[in-house]
């Protein structure tokens, strides 16, 4: 199979050059650039048009959702899909991101298994798109489409130990949550033990439909607080 083309943005070249090892070392991905500011990024991605753009929020000239928000206002970059990369977890953020068209959107610090599996939903999604005939598409494939890949996903699909009424549980106490919420606080809510929260929030991000970010407190390990992708 052809490898996707991915476009890595980060104003920090040391986390960029990381992000490209990363992602090359995946069989699906090449990475033919890096931009390290906003203009460059949109020079690079106007000239090269990658499948995909793992793009930082914050960079020194033009922030992240305005590129996003010029990708979408480009006939030759709107269809360019974005995975964002950064440390802004307000809502405005999120939602402006999801408005703007983001495939993903991941709080750093995050581990190499959630940019992988982010990157691997992304491959997955655009396989499937791909192989759809163009005179018609089912319903299955047009809610990947419209959602990301982050649908409900059907019981055979879970992995041992993630039953879908529970998850679907666990999703809606995080959504009524007005901010963010640890696992202790999710499991007083659905009645779960707290090992057990934990884990369904560990799922729901990886499928894309929470974030987690740490909180430090006087000393000790950081509390991890999970919010809902809206």
């Amino acid at each position: 199979m052809t490898p996707f083309t991915v476009l890595v943005v980060d104003d920090d070249f040391a986390v960029a050059e990381i992000h490209k090892r990363f992602i090359e070392s995946l069989a699906e991905f090449t990475v033919v650039a890096a931009a390290h500011s906003g203009s460059q990024a949109l020079r690079q991605a106007r000239s090269l048009r990658p499948n995909l753009i793992v793009l930082d929020l914050y960079l020194p000239d033009i922030g992240g959702l305005d590129v996003l928000a010029e990708l979408r206002a480009d006939d030759t970059t709107r269809d360019i899909d974005v995975i964002a990369v950064t440390a802004a977890r307000d809502l405005d953020s999120v939602r402006r991101a999801k408005l703007g068209g983001a495939f993903r959107y991941l709080v750093k610090p995050f581990s190499a298994g959630m940019l992988r599996d982010a990157l691997a939903e992304f491959a997955r999604t655009r396989r499937q798109l791909d192989t759809q005939p163009r005179a018609t598409i089912d319903q299955s494939s047009i809610d990947v489409f419209m959602h990301g890949g982050r649908v409900n996903l059907p019981q055979a699909t879970l992995p041992k130990g993630i039953g879908k009424s529970t998850l679907e549980k666990v999703a809606s106490a995080l959504a009524n949550e007005p901010d963010s919420a640890s696992a202790a606080e999710i499991a007083e809510t659905t009645g779960l033990s707290r090992v057990s929260a934990r884990r369904y929030l560990e799922f729901l991000t990886e499928i894309g439909r929470a974030t987690v970010t740490p909180r430090y407190g006087q000393a000790g390990r950081p509390e991890l607080r999970y919010s809902a992708v809206r």
